[in-house]
C-alpha cells in the first residue's frame, strides 16, 4: 500500500519539488483497504503545504498523521473516519483553518471534542451521523 501511496503523491506533485509544494490533491487516488493514511515519512516532506486533499481513499484511522506545520486546509470527506480526531491535534496542525470531514462515520459530538483544541474557522460534517443528534 505504501508503494501505491509513494506513486499518487508523484504523480500529484506532477514533478514539482516536494519541499516547495503547496497543494497536495490525493482524492480517490488510492482505495485504502486497511484504512491508513499516506505514510507519514511521504507527507512531512512536504514542509510548504497549506492545502491537503485525502478525500474519497477509504481512510478509517487518523493514528500517525504527519506533522504539517503550515497545513491550513485539510479535506477527508467521503471516508471511513468514526473517531481519533485527537491525532490532528497531536500532529501540531496550528495553522489548520479548514477541516472537512464531510460524509464520514462520526456519530457523537464527543467524537468531535478533541478539535475544540485548534483553531477551526471552518468544521464541515455534513451527511455525518453526528448532525442528527439532538441540540447539534
Amino acid at each position: 500500500m505504501d508503494e501505491a501511496w509513494q506513486r499518487a503523491v508523484e504523480t500529484a506533485l506532477g514533478g514539482e519539488d516536494p519541499s516547495t509544494a503547496q497543494a497536495l490533491m490525493l482524492d480517490g487516488c488510492v482505495k485504502c483497504s486497511q484504512g491508513r493514511l499516506p505514510p507519514r515519512s511521504l507527507l512531512e516532506q512536504l514542509i510548504q503545504l497549506t492545502t491537503l486533499s485525502i478525500a474519497n481513499t477509504g481512510i478509517s484511522t487518523l493514528a500517525d498523521f504527519p506533522r504539517l506545520a503550515r497545513l491550513e486546509q485539510l479535506s477527508l470527506s467521503d471516508n471511513r473516519i468514526a473517531g481519533g480526531l485527537d491525532h490532528l491535534v497531536e500532529a501540531g496542525l496550528h495553522s489548520l483553518r479548514d477541516l472537512d470531514l464531510s460524509n464520514n462515520k462520526i456519530h457523537s459530538l464527543e467524537d468531535l471534542s478533541p478539535l475544540t483544541r485548534l483553531r477551526l474557522v471552518s468544521l464541515d460534517l455534513y451527511e455525518c451521523p453526528v448532525t442528527k443528534v439532538p441540540n447539534y
